[in-house]
């Protein structure tokens, strides 16, 4: 999989390819189409990390779903993947069908626990999602208890907003990371933080 995205094929061609070849079932599909990323992607992408002590008054936006998922997932114990790029995706695909469970508020505690330092933070969350207001009136709330500077709204276009943001993005969308000049891993720094190991293919 790594040899031909290192020389130019289409990753879903490359997928399908090595799983058919292998037989693979359908979550080892996703596995592989999650982690692995062409090597010149990869350099670039980890040249954009900052470390977390570089937040310090710094505005960060923040991929509201993609962050809070993968560091739900951390904290339940379901395996979470050390990409080709360095930064820790999860493989449930709940993205469409997330709901906010008994984990939610926990990882939003672990979250904005790392950004007390930031000069402002806006979280952004899909609009389309179910009960995405609620959610970021949950995350306003919690902000203001813990005085960080910033907002939680929702858009329909979070992706391009965040493509165009020119502060320090939170996410661990291969897109939006080529798109933005500056990352920070969030999920990453609380597994480091929690000393959680995440699972390297």
């Amino acid at each position: 999989m790594r040899y031909l995205a290192d020389r130019g094929y289409p990753l879903g061609s490359a997928v399908r390819f090595v799983s058919d070849h292998h037989r693979l079932p359908e979550e080892k599909r996703f596995v592989l189409a999650r982690v692995v990323v062409p090597r010149e992607a990869a350099r670039s992408r980890r040249g954009k990390v900052l470390p977390l002590e570089e937040l310090r008054s710094r505005v960060v936006a923040i991929d509201g779903y993609n962050v809070l998922i993968t560091t739900e997932s951390l904290l339940a114990g379901v395996p979470v993947y050390r990409c080709d790029d360095g930064f820790l995706r999860d493989t449930r695909g709940v993205f469409r069908s997330y709901r906010s469970s008994g984990l939610t508020g926990p990882a939003l505690c672990e979250v904005l626990d790392l950004l007390k330092d930031a000069a402002r933070v806006e979280f952004l969350l899909d609009q389309q999602m179910s009960k995405s207001g609620e959610l970021a009136e949950t995350v306003r709330e919690m902000m203001a208890k813990l005085d960080i500077p910033g907002g939680a709204k929702t858009a329909k276009d979070v992706d391009r907003r965040l493509k165009a943001c020119r502060s320090v993005v939170a996410t661990a969308d291969g897109a939006i990371i080529d798109a933005a000049s500056s990352i920070i891993d969030l999920p990453g720094e609380v597994a480091q933080m929690r000393g959680i190991e995440a699972v390297v293919v």
